[in-house]
């Protein structure tokens, strides 16, 4: 029996073991459809009511709980440096006066360059506490950018008023191009060439305003909490408007429907960026609302990166696990591999989330049959629909239909509008977690809504049930990366790229489908390294060239590519040419975020050659073609 098949059968066994049960919200919905062929779905169950500002949740716990761990982070080779709520509270308080003296305000507000720490967050709940918007801008805009274009652009759409680093000297390029002489610097340690450096040592000695239990007593649902940035895959980013309604309304939605939150505080490993709303909204959010704790992970879903992760799972057991598809993938070996962090990684965990790309059936499975080893029930595994513009928690699956490319109902105070677009539904929402719109771009916000204040998503879903629109709802792709082919057929991107990626596990970690106005489907395949590395272990971790160009992979990859063939029931879903890619997806070029998502059209747009080449009449060796 061949291994693949083993493991199929494995996982059937898996499959037939129960669910570890837990607490939650299932959302049902009342439908209405128009003669137009639009539906609305909403949600029977009303939402609660929620603290006018998300700081109130830190006075609570400061009170009844404030020697409890908010945050932990490793600290060199000593161990967990640690803060407690009421320490948070505290600091946030110092710091809140510092800004206020600084009169910073919406039109000048903080500005965070550098990644999760600590001290990230005590800047960031001291801005709150002083009703100043603040803005973490993802490091690798600083980082890894060569030219520093979308940092400049930023600086000049949102003109701030402080801008912090905790390192200043590892950030020193990236300050000194860009953060003006009238603009403050400030730094944990370090020092900028030229430029005077606030430390954080001393926003946190500022005496206590005499008006700061009043000005914090003024921010109202609609005071501008941050501002969040969208990716900037498709041109600059976009700030974000995140009010202080959206984020606390969104934080007693998560808590409604993950209800299994009320029972014990969480208790959470993360790594997950600050600068996006999975990890800055929706995971610090909950921990906070419901006086958890976080444990930092210094780690990342990739070689090198993910040994810290694991270093911390198996310290730490998690009450509830939040990742991205590329974080559970590159964690399966070990828990595969080593009894006692699989032990301590399921101890206590009630539920895994997702988010941020499709997790393949594969990964989901195999996670199963762990779970099933070492406690007997599967764990479930969530996911939902969201975005930074809705805070982000919008719809979300039930434990017992989650399954993959499935995003269920929308959640307690969500409305959402479905409208036929190119024979798809096009999903829009509302409620009090939607943006008001972006910073300073006002016709940009104008086009996001339509003329009935829904905010246009750009995806499309589908009914799990037709008969059934309580059975929830299937992602059916983005509008937007749909096309036509020369025979003006049209081509379903997202559901062919999931498709796509789960046949040819491990070997492929995302695929961007070409094709427009011409005659075939033809793919430009992003490799997983890690899972190339289980069909030849012999490769180096970090070379693609090596890796696309070697003839086990090459080979693995074609056989899975021809069985993928063979499920085509047409012209749109059938692919016959492929090209391994071998270089790096860019950030600078808008083709990859620094969370690992691709966006389609800008690598179609970059990978021209590329293009050219799948579709020559007498294709270059390193174009792959089936059938």
């Amino acid at each position: 029996m061949s291994a693949s098949a083993t493991m199929s059968a494995s996982e059937r066994a898996a499959s037939a073991y129960p669910l570890r049960p837990i607490s939650f919200g299932d959302p049902a919905v009342d439908i209405e459809r128009r003669a137009d062929g639009t539906i609305y779905l909403r949600p029977r169950q009303p939402l609660g009511d929620y603290p006018v500002r998300l700081t109130d949740r830190l006075h609570h716990w400061a009170k009844t709980t404030p020697d409890r761990t908010f945050m932990a982070e490793r600290e060199g080779g000593r161990g967990w440096r640690r803060i407690s709520y009421a320490e948070l509270l505290v600091a946030a308080r110092h710091i809140a006066s510092s800004l206020i003296n600084r009169g910073l305000s919406a039109e000048k507000p903080v500005v965070i360059l550098s990644g999760n720490s600590i001290d990230h967050a005590l800047l960031a709940f001291g801005a709150l506490s002083a009703g100043i918007p603040f803005c973490p801008v993802s490091p690798a805009y600083s980082l890894v950018s060569k030219d520093f274009g979308k940092l400049a652009y930023l600086m000049k759409l949102l003109t701030p008023g402080l801008v912090f680093a905790e390192d200043a000297e590892r950030f020193a390029d990236a300050l000194a191009a860009n953060v003006s002489l009238g603009t403050e610097i400030a730094a944990s340690y370090g020092s900028v060439p030229g430029r005077d450096v606030t430390l954080l040592a001393d926003l946190m000695a500022t005496p206590v305003h005499p008006e700061l239990d009043a000005v914090h007593g003024r921010i109202g649902p609609d005071t501008i909490a941050k501002f969040l940035l969208t990716s900037g895959s498709t041109g600059n980013p976009k700030a974000v408007i995140n009010t202080q309604r959206m984020i606390c309304a969104n934080q007693v939605m998560l808590r409604e429907t993950l209800a299994f939150l009320k029972d014990e505080p969480p208790v959470i490993v993360d790594w997950l960026p600050w600068n996006h709303t999975f990890g800055g909204n929706h995971n610090i959010g909950l921990t906070l609302y419901n006086g958890g704790s976080m444990y930092l992970d210094a780690g990342k879903p990739m070689p090198g990166g993910i040994e810290e992760t694991v270093r911390n799972l198996q310290e730490i057991s998690p009450t509830v696990y939040f990742n991205v598809p590329k974080g559970y993938e590159s964690l399966l070996p070990y828990l595969r591999d080593d009894q006692g962090l699989r032990a301590k990684f399921f101890d206590r965990l009630h539920a895994m989330f997702f988010s941020g790309a499709a997790l393949s059936p594969f990964v989901w499975n195999s996670l199963d049959e762990l779970a099933v080893k070492e406690k007997g029930y599967r764990v479930p595994m969530l996911t939902g629909l969201g975005a930074t513009e809705t805070a982000p928690f919008f719809m979300s699956v039930n434990p017992r239909t989650s399954r993959s490319g499935h995003v269920g109902l929308p959640v307690s105070g969500n409305d959402a509008k479905l409208v036929p677009n190119n024979g798809k539904l096009e999903v829009r929402a509302r409620g009090p977690n939607v943006m008001p719109g972006y910073w300073r771009q006002p016709e940009m916000t104008e086009k996001s809504f339509d003329e009935e204040g829904f905010y246009k998503l750009g995806d499309a879903l589908k009914p799990a049930d037709p008969d059934d629109f309580n059975a929830g709802f299937d992602f059916d792709g983005r509008i937007g990366e749909d096309f036509k082919l020369a025979s003006g057929t049209w081509v379903s991107v997202g559901p062919l790229r999931a498709r796509f990626v789960a046949a040819c596990a491990p070997l492929v970690r995302d695929v961007v489908i070409a094709g427009i106005n011409r005659d075939e489907i033809s793919a430009l395949v992003v490799l997983d390294l890690d899972g190339c590395r289980l069909i030849n272990p012999t490769l180096a971790a970090d070379d693609l060239v090596v890796t696309a160009r070697d003839r086990l992979i090459r080979d693995a990859f074609r056989e899975r590519f021809s069985r993928f063939l063979s499920t085509a029931t047409g012209s749109s879903t059938r692919i016959t040419r492929a090209i391994l890619v071998d270089e790096p997806l860019s950030i600078d070029r808008g083709e990859v975020t620094d969370k690992g998502s691709i966006n389609q059209r800008a690598v179609l747009e970059h990978r021209a050659a590329l293009i050219e080449e799948l579709y020559a009449d007498t294709p270059p060796d390193r174009v792959i073609t089936v059938g």
